[in-house]
């Protein structure tokens, strides 16, 4: 039996969480969703932080505190991971979720001090693991460095999937294609070029990855209720986001405005914005892939994808773009996520956002899911990328485009007939220069031959 101030409850004898985390079960039973195992790190060290500032600065007796402590550790380390039960979509700010905490870490703290679970009176969840803090200050800290800490996994996966464009490039970097603008014919470029830009695109959206992670960095721990930090001792704020910083490793600052950052959860707006820019490009990159594969007798077909499953139940040997189909569904959900993050950051009302656990879920979910698959987009599609030589031969030859190479020699009106007649009888236009005398073989050779093509496709200087 616990009791909190609505009354007793029965609590599963198993359960290290309480009674208050059982009030919201049953409040809240919407999606199944749980927080990210990012947010449950970054609240255990937030807790752990927290007790060691008041131990250190009298605010917590040492018995307890070193009970509070080991538990805070054996969280951090994952021990406790299937005890945080609340829904994603709980009551506001996230105090659900965060008395879950508060509730593990209490009970496992009574359990090493020999007591009961549930005997409050020895060691409270509210007023020792608590103490000096409130859901206002720690849940939007624990969520901006859950981000962080989301980030710090994202990165690795993303410069792979970089570095798999950036080797295609250099593998296609001699293969001339006919380029496209409009979806219509245009000069030519090369394979290489194309692979190379998708890789340099990804790395100036890498490039701008510190500037959100300076902002997630900036933390309210210590602001307590409304930034005042009311019923905590003097110097706990900066005790704590100190001793916070060195055990997650991250540069974590005390809050300039104290008042701004219990308000506006503008950085997690400013992470769901850039996990969207890095999804609208991944985007674009996946379909690219699926258009230059399409076919193969009725599309492009000049790059083939590794085939990694059958793509029909009823068309035998169909294969699809699976790897860049799934890739568009990953980014589209980013996308997804970071509408409903600005929806949540712009809900906040006076001194706090009570809409912080969904901003929250949505960041890291987006973050999660990217980790998780571009690795494996980058393995299974990127790397096995070949190259279709005689398609990109025969569409680059019969390019009315290519043929602006010969203006500076031949004229554009000539040159505009020329063409003309080529789309007419079916003949190459490199045959035909010669037919009717304007250009030799040398000569044709000169322009349109592959040294040429590659020369042309070259980038400025």
């Amino acid at each position: 039996m616990e009791k909190d101030s609505l009354g007793p409850r029965e609590v599963p004898e198993s359960a290290y969480w309480g009674i208050q985390t059982l009030r919201a079960r049953e409040n809240f039973p919407v999606s199944g969703l749980r927080s990210s195992r990012h947010l449950i790190r970054a609240y255990a060290y937030l807790k752990l932080a927290c007790c060691r500032a008041n131990v250190e600065l009298g605010g917590l007796d040492a018995d307890r505190g070193r009970a509070i402590a080991q538990a805070g550790e054996e969280m951090a380390a994952g021990r406790f991971d299937g005890e945080f039960v609340i829904d994603v979509f709980q009551a506001g700010a996230g105090t659900s979720f965060h008395m879950n905490v508060n509730e593990v870490l209490a009970n496992r703290a009574l359990e090493i001090r020999g007591k009961a679970r549930g005997d409050y009176q020895d060691l409270s969840p509210n007023d020792h693991v608590n103490r000096g803090q409130s859901t206002n200050d720690t849940y939007p800290s624990a969520a901006q460095v859950g981000s962080l800490l989301a980030f710090r996994e994202l990165r690795p996966s993303l410069t792979t999937l970089i570095a798999s464009l950036r080797k295609k490039g250099e593998e296609f970097a001699h293969e001339p294609k006919s380029g496209r603008t409009h979806l219509k014919d245009a000069m030519p470029v090369t394979l290489g070029s194309e692979f190379r830009a998708y890789a340099s695109a990804l790395e100036h959206v890498l490039e701008s990855l510190p500037a959100v992670e300076r902002a997630l960095a900036e933390i309210p721990l210590g602001g307590s209720a409304v930034g005042s930090g009311v019923n905590s001792v003097p110097g706990f704020r900066a005790r704590s986001v100190a001793e916070y910083a060195r055990l997650t490793g991250l540069p974590l600052a005390v809050s300039r405005d104290p008042f701004e950052t219990m308000q506006s959860r503008w950085p997690l707006g400013a992470a769901a914005g850039w996990l969207r820019t890095l999804a609208l490009e991944l985007v674009r990159i996946a379909n690219d892939l699926r258009l230059l594969s399409s076919g193969p007798a009725t599309g492009f077909d000049e790059i083939r994808l590794p085939e990694i499953q059958p793509g029909s139940s009823i068309m035998p040997a169909k294969v699809n773009p699976s790897a860049a189909e799934c890739l568009n569904m990953v980014a589209f959900h980013v996308i997804g996520a970071d509408a409903a993050t600005a929806q949540a950051v712009a809900a906040g009302q006076l001194e706090i956002n009570v809409m912080m656990p969904l901003a929250a879920y949505e960041v890291m979910f987006a973050a999660e899911i990217l980790t998780n698959y571009l690795p494996v987009f980058a393995r299974t599609c990127v790397d096995g990328i070949t190259a279709n030589r005689p398609r990109l031969e025969k569409f680059l030859m019969e390019s009315a485009a290519l043929a602006t190479v010969l203006t500076p020699k031949l004229g554009y009106l000539k040159v505009a007939e020329v063409l003309h007649e080529a789309e007419r009888s079916g003949r190459p236009v490199k045959e035909l220069l010669v037919a009717q005398g304007l250009l030799t073989k040398e000569e044709v050779e000169s322009l349109l031959g592959q040294a040429a093509l590659l020369k042309l496709t070259a980038p400025v200087p």
